[in-house]
């Protein structure tokens, strides 16, 4: 009876994850087990994770069977020891394993605190605007950082005070007007003492709603700067005549149009002019469109009109940007521009000086211009000449003179130059061509006794048949003032001839 005496309850403990085999305890009992009829017996809920050898317990596991505290029901094993005689009982004892824990699990954030989520633009800065949250199998404890590497710019907007709360602040402010949604990086770490430091990684979105704090401005929108959220106003500009009136004006760029500087809200503008002395013009309030309500009696007293437009949102007046417009009022316009010819002629005679007017063969300046029969001494006082396309040897200035680089010009070059006339209020266009011969210093123009010198604006061909007629003339009269004065001649030695006959000598 006293074989199975002599031994103890077993408090032991064991590192979770150990091979099968593992040491647990030694039985302290007198006999020993398969001698003298002793039998041990392990049973109880957890009997199963132990088995003997001799008088030894060990760890039972296996490849599909490994001790995991977080899987165990508990931490503890517990077990009972029987020590059986002739198959009588005759002691128990009690066994509890302690299951050591280790760092063997990562940390899982929980799904509802890294869901996208949406915070003001107008958050104040060093808020707390959310809080992540991690668990870990292991029961650290957990440590969060926010993964500011290059990679992840938006990481800068925000910062962690205190690294086991998991509450993310605001370190910078918000611009939904740049940046509608920033994209992070939390890490959530687990904090042992075991080499391997398990963590894991989640990335938030972060939505920025539009706060109201931008003002309307009018389109199209020029920024001030590049990348500076804050428009320039147009200024608008349409053409009208002395006979427009109670139309809609279509202006450019246009149309009069503004849009709220907060696009996510997108409030409602509401139109007014400031300034209208005359009481000319009227503006539809909700689509700024601009109607004209009277005619310009006369153009020379009020050649413009320049307003102020003014876009305010409705519910908060104080939010408000202003436009200029500029009415121009045009002579009306009938007939296009001309040239009185479709080419002109002109030289130039090469020399050192820089510049030098461009002459006619008549020893006149060359001046190409158009008239306009819209002006009653045929002058439109809005016609631009130019040069297409541009030269670097001539230039044509606003009263259809050309100036040449004299210096630059090479004798005996001819060059065709086209000039172009336009309108500056209609926009018509009409051009000509100009040829000029290059001569050489002291060299007459070959044209300059031609028919081009004395009929200059004259068809050559009528030129050359007027001059040929005028060539006969001049011959006709030659022939006849010859003829005359050869009889006078005549007249006055036949009085000599008669003497000398009477004298019988010869009036040589």
């Amino acid at each position: 009876a006293g074989i199975c005496l002599g031994g103890s309850d077993i408090f032991a403990s064991v590192k979770e994850n150990s091979p099968t085999g593992e040491f647990i305890s030694n039985i302290s009992i007198r006999g020993y087990p398969g001698a003298n009829t002793v039998k041990l017996c392990l049973t109880g809920d957890n009997a199963n994770w132990f088995y003997l050898e001799g008088r030894t317990i060990r760890l039972n596991t296996s490849l599909s069977r490994v001790l995991d505290r977080e899987q165990v029901q508990g931490s503890v094993l517990i077990a009972e020891l029987t020590c059986y005689e002739d198959d009588v009982m005759q002691s128990q004892y009690r066994i509890l394993v302690e299951i050591v824990n280790e760092n063997d699990n990562r940390p899982n954030f929980l799904p509802e605190t890294i869901q996208p989520f949406t915070i003001s633009e107008l958050t104040p800065v060093n808020s707390v605007v959310f809080t992540v949250k991690a668990v870990d199998a292991d029961g650290d404890m957990i440590s969060y950082i926010i993964d500011q590497s290059s990679l992840q710019p938006d990481a800068w907007f925000f910062r962690i005070d205190l690294p086991n709360s998991g509450n993310i602040v605001l370190n910078k402010p918000l611009d939904y007007e740049t940046r509608t949604h920033l994209e992070l990086i939390i890490c959530a770490q687990v904090e042992s003492n075991s080499e391997e430091k398990f963590n894991t990684t989640a990335l938030l979105t972060v939505n920025i709603e539009d706060g109201d704090d931008q003002y309307p401005h009018f389109l199209p929108c020029t920024p001030v700067s590049p990348g500076v959220p804050v428009c320039m106003s147009p200024t608008y500009t349409t053409n009208i005549t002395q006979k427009h009136q109670d139309v809609i004006l279509e202006f450019s760029p246009g149309p009069i149009r503004a849009e709220d500087g907060d696009r996510g809200i997108d409030t409602s503008l509401i139109y007014s002019i400031l300034s209208d002395d005359q009481s000319r013009f009227v503006i539809n309030d909700r689509t700024g469109e601009l109607r004209l309500t009277r005619g310009v009696d006369d153009r020379r007293l009020t050649p413009n009109f320049t307003l102020n437009i003014m876009v305010c949102q409705v519910d908060d007046r104080l939010k408000y940007s202003v436009a200029s417009v500029l009415v121009r009022v045009l002579y009306e316009n009938t007939f296009p521009p001309v040239f009185n010819r479709t080419t002109f002629k002109g030289f130039i005679i090469q020399s050192s000086s820089p510049a030098s007017i461009v002459s006619t063969y008549g020893n006149q300046v060359l001046q190409v211009q158009v008239s306009d029969r819209d002006f009653s001494d045929g002058l439109n006082p809005n016609i631009h000449y130019s040069l297409h396309p541009l030269s670097g040897l001539y230039q044509v200035t606003q009263r259809g003179v050309l100036i040449a680089r004299t210096d630059q010009l090479h004798a005996f070059d001819r060059h065709i130059l086209q000039v172009v006339a336009r309108d500056e209020e209609s926009g018509e266009e009409v051009s000509a061509s100009v040829d000029i011969e290059v001569l050489q210093r002291g060299q007459a123009p070959r044209g300059a006794f031609t028919e081009q010198q004395m009929f200059g604006d004259v068809d050559s061909r009528l030129a050359g048949g007027i001059a040929v007629m005028i060539l006969l003339m001049f011959l006709s009269a030659f022939l006849f003032l010859l003829l005359r004065t050869m009889k006078r001649r005549r007249l006055q030695r036949d009085p000599e001839e008669h003497t000398a006959v009477a004298l019988e000598k010869h009036p040589n």
